[in-house]
């Protein structure tokens, strides 16, 4: 039988041999010996033996011993030992224990007693307490304050055992009486908590009688004042005003964890701005002057909790937060930014783009091992920023651009994508940000970057001058022509081991790259390369720009991106220059250029020749420049730029519709309650009473105190575990949480007998791990008991719980087993929709080993009602935008993202075609960091996609 522990040691040397070892140590007169043999009986025992030849033993050679460790030792083998027989009766041998009990009490060391009246708080057996009882009482008062704390803690214990208040009538009159002349704090704060556990009017009164030199007492009493206030008030909550007073005076208390509780007191008994506001400040201050990075992230799920709740007083606090950014720790400014980020309005986004403004110089300024990290993160936010108030981007646009070039490429990628974003939506900032990125363009390194880069030169070079300017930036930055000579193509066929001597960063690998439409494209491995190699001009080393050191690396896909760049800057060169010579022979020149880029892929100089795909486009423009229709040219100069501002539109409207749906603002119904703030009768009453109670009769009028809207969901997650004829019904309710699952179980005897050693014995299978050990229980007959049981999740995936109902009977001698019904823990507990970026699903979808493939299975005949099936199944978020689904055409590819409470991503590409009978067939890809979430998710597609509905 499992009984609760109070001492727990892991020990791996129980064998048989020992218990002999043990007993021949403690006969002997070593004290050493004795010691080591009393920690190994202890070991024994909490590891299940029960060793019972050893009592007499320790009896006869270790009680009467007087030395401090081995009285310790036995104390901690009293704690453990079984001190009753089977029928619950005290054991007669545990007399001799009383009176070496009632020794240690009387000893003159204070130690002694002190370890001797901790020891009696785990004890439960009334029989071997009652006559220790005199002396306990004795220690209330003794001269030393180590003595006396422990002396009080166990006068609690013994007053609060079921038959502890016959033994002890007068111990609250006593305690409260100690408590007065009281002066060692750990012993008030014992006697205090006394008072709040076995007589709480008592406490109370004392604390009332008390109240103005409370913020004077110790850190520890005033935790358990504040835990004592709490307890009150959820009980009377129409006292809640006298003893919120007591909490806004502790907000001044020295210590730091009072503070903290302080403000979590006032969150949770009061509604009021006042308490709310007071909080708010409270945490703040903690923010600051904390330096564990730990207490820094809870005090931040604080303040996250109040801005979900409480966000109009939040927003006047949002500058305090973001002081929280001096932490060099990424995790806590990664939070702090998303809190201020909800919080920005028009009063304050000038202030926190500010601030940001100036964490993002300090990233240039300072060199940090994570400072390309936290500037993306400043960059993300502040583009975040720029999108909400449009107003703030020319601000920030310029000294953003200074970051094109980082070496950090993913900060890079935010900077232009939040360029081109802001180009595109501020009609008049486009000629400062073109002039800006021609100036600075060669610095970008990344290829990624360069293609963005080019697109917005190709797009937005209006007038003659920029798109002079673009295409001579744009031939700068290619070098000289022809790419390579014969001589270096001679030497490259030679000597190929040289050539990669020269440029060792050419030996890159390609591999398929998803784009937004669900096709795959070839993309370079050194598309991702961040520096510039030197490469043979004319048969000599010089230094290349940065287009030509990429396309030189077998880029070929970025070489076409130029092309294309650079036709649609000849073709609007066409409009805006008169001189028809000028046209003809800048148009030469770009061809030269295409041809050169032609020539190179199908040289040997590279490792690779050119891919297929770069190869047609490339050749595209080549013909579209030597022969351009009016149709052709409005689609590249006009139906590009229209696409991405409707993209932009679509991306707006579901971020908006989001923002609504989670916001779910209610708007005041005609027979709504109206509260007169001012006709409030204010007799005795503070602000902060007069806010709370105006707030409690706002929630009584609407309901919000009475409103129970989850019982149906609390009866979906009822299972039975038992069938209703088998003798011991049960069912468990389910509670899943992030990182653990609750089953809360109830059994019931169905029979009329007495179910004697009742277990229930679960086991899991996936990375499910149970906390506790089962215990045994004894069941009346047709009663009924609950017993809870915890188990961790360490990760994401489909994970079952199963087990049985194990009892004995007095009319069976052997055990009955009853096979309780498996309990599946489904994935969609732990995964939610989440976006990401097109260019971060690519990356990933690129990176992620783990690929699980489904094939397509389903009645279902329309491509959009399975793509609507899949995401309901499956709790993802389509990224696909709708408008790329409109139509008709036979075909649909969509991306599906969901992240999970673990910080594990999940990947989903739904690629359909239907079929000449009607059929849809095609297949279902996921991919994920861990096999769990691919495997888990693919079974759970495959079980729904049949489905209708």
């Amino acid at each position: 039988m499992e009984k609760s522990s109070t001492l727990l040691i892991h020990f791996d040397r129980a064998t048989p041999a020992l218990a002999n070892e043990i007993k021949e140590a403690l006969e002997g007169n070593d004290v050493a010996a004795k010691i080591e043999a009393m920690k190994n009986a202890i070991m024994l025992l909490l590891n299940g033996e029960t060793i019972p030849q050893l009592f007499i033993t320790i009896i006869r050679y270790v009680l009467p011993t007087d030395d401090h460790t081995i009285r310790k030792l036995l104390l901690l083998y009293l704690e453990i030992i079984d001190k009753t027989d089977s029928k619950g009766k005290v054991l007669p041998e545990m007399i001799l224990i009383c009176q070496k009990l009632r020794d240690n009490l009387q000893h003159p060391n204070e130690y002694i007693r002190g370890v001797t009246l901790r020891f009696l708080c785990r004890m439960n057996e009334t029989e071997i307490i009652e006559p220790l009882i005199p002396s306990v009482l004795s220690n209330l008062e003794h001269r030393h304050q180590f003595v006396r704390r422990n002396a009080i803690l166990a006068v609690m214990s013994i007053y609060k055992l079921p038959q502890g208040e016959q033994l002890l009538v007068d111990a609250p009159e006593m305690i409260e009486k100690g408590l007065s002349s009281e002066q060692d704090p750990s012993a008030k704060r014992n006697a205090f908590l006394m008072l709040f556990n076995c007589a709480q009017d008592r406490a109370l009164n004392y604390l009332l009688t008390h109240v103005d030199s409370i913020p004077e007492w110790g850190e520890a009493i005033q935790m358990v004042v504040l835990e004592l206030i709490r307890k009150v008030c959820r009980t009377n909550p129409g006292e809640k005003g006298k003893y919120i007073k007591i909490i806004i005076s502790l907000l001044n208390a020295p210590s730091e964890a009072v503070i903290y509780e302080c403000a979590g007191a006032l969150v949770s008994l009061s509604s009021a701005p006042t308490a709310i506001r007071a909080a708010a400040s409270t945490y703040c201050q903690l923010l600051l002057s904390q330096s564990d990075n730990n207490v820094k992230l809870i005090v931040l799920d604080r303040l996250h909790e109040l801005k979900s709740s409480h966000r109009d007083v939040m927003v006047d606090m949002i500058m305090d937060v973001l002081r929280a950014l001096s932490s060099p720790n990424l995790d806590i400014r990664r939070k702090t930014i998303d809190i201020v980020l909800e919080l920005i309005t028009p009063r304050n986004i000038d202030e926190v783009v500010l601030t940001l403004k100036k964490e993002v110089m300090k990233t240039q300024s300072t060199e940090l091992e994570k400072n390309g990290e936290y500037r993306q993160m400043l960059v993300q936010a502040i583009h975040s920023c720029a999108i909400k108030f449009p107003e703030v981007a020319s601000t920030v646009v310029h000294l953003l651009m200074d970051f094109l070039g980082d070496n950090n490429v993913s900060s890079a990628i935010d900077v232009i994508i939040f360029v081109r974003e802001i180009i595109t939506t501020n009609p008049k900032l486009r000629i400062s940000i073109i002039t800006r990125l021609l100036d600075t363009f060669y610095q970008i390194r990344a290829t990624r970057v360069c293609a963005c880069a080019l697109w917005i030169i190709g797009e937005y070079c209006l007038s003659l001058s920029e798109v002079e300017n673009g295409i001579a930036t744009i031939k700068q930055c290619l070098g000289e022509l022809p790419f390579y000579t014969a001589a270096e193509e001679k030497n490259a066929v030679d000597a190929p081991k040289k050539s990669q001597q020269v440029n060792s960063i050419t030996v890159s690998s390609r591999r398929p790259a998803i784009l937004a439409d669900g096709t795959y494209a070839t993309q370079s491995a050194a598309s991702e390369i961040a520096i510039s190699p030197p490469s043979i001009v004319s048969g000599s080393l010089a230094s290349p720009g940065n287009l030509r050191s990429l396309i030189l690396t077998g880029d070929f896909f970025l070489g076409a991106v130029v092309a294309c760049t650079l036709t649609k800057l000849v073709l609007r060169y066409e409009e805006v220059q008169s001189s028809k010579i000028e046209v003809s022979k800048t148009s030469s020149e770009i061809l030269l250029i295409m041809v050169s880029m032609l020539q190179l892929g199908q040289s040997p100089v590279l490792p690779h020749p050119i891919d297929s795909d770069s190869y047609d486009r490339v050749v595209l423009c080549i013909r579209l420049l030597c022969n351009t229709g009016q149709q052709i040219r409005k689609i590249w100069l006009e139906s590009c730029r229209q696409s991405f501002v409707k993209m932009l539109a679509e991306k707006q409207l579901r971020e908006t519709e989001e923002i609504k749906a989670k916001a779910q603002i209610s708007r005041a119904q005609p027979d709504d309650l109206i509260d007169f703030y001012h006709l409030k009768n204010r007799k005795g009453m503070s602000q902060l009473e007069l806010e709370d109670q105006i707030h409690d009769d706002l929630k009584r009028a609407t309901g919000d105190f009475s409103k129970d809207g989850d019982d149906a969901n609390k009866l979906n997650r009822i299972l039975q575990l038992t069938g209703f004829s088998d003798p011991v019904y049960a069912e468990a309710y389910v509670t899943v949480h992030h990182y653990d699952i609750v089953l809360d179980v109830t059994i019931i005897n169905r029979t009329k007998e007495t179910l004697q050693n009742l277990c229930l014995e679960l086991a899991t299978m996936g990375d499910l791990k149970l906390v506790e050990r089962p215990q045994n229980y004894t069941l009346a007959p047709e009663s009924s008991k609950q017993i809870k049981a915890n188990i961790k999740v360490s990760s994401t995936e489909t994970g079952v719980i199963f087990g049985n109902i194990v009892y004995e009977t007095s009319n069976v001698l052997e055990r009955t087993v009853i096979v309780l019904n498996d309990i599946h823990i489904d994935i969609m507990d732990y995964i939610s929709p989440a976006n990401c970026a097109d260019w971060a699903f690519r990356t990933m979808w690129a990176e992620f080993e783990w690929e699980n493939k489904v094939a397509v299975n389903t009645v279902i005949q329309d491509e959009k009602e399975f793509l609507n099936h899949i995401i309901n199944s499956t709790n993802m978020k389509c990224l696909t935008p709708p408008s790329v689904l409109d139509g008709e055409c036979g075909f649909l590819s969509a991306n599906l993202y969901a992240k999970s409470v673990f910080g594990e991503d999940a990947l989903v590409n739904l690629s359909i075609e239907k079929q000449a009978d009607g059929k849809l067939s095609g297949y279902i890809r996921i991919r994920s960091k861990t096999q769990g979430i691919a495997l888990s998710l693919g079974d759970k597609i495959t079980l729904k996609q049949k489905g209708g509905s």
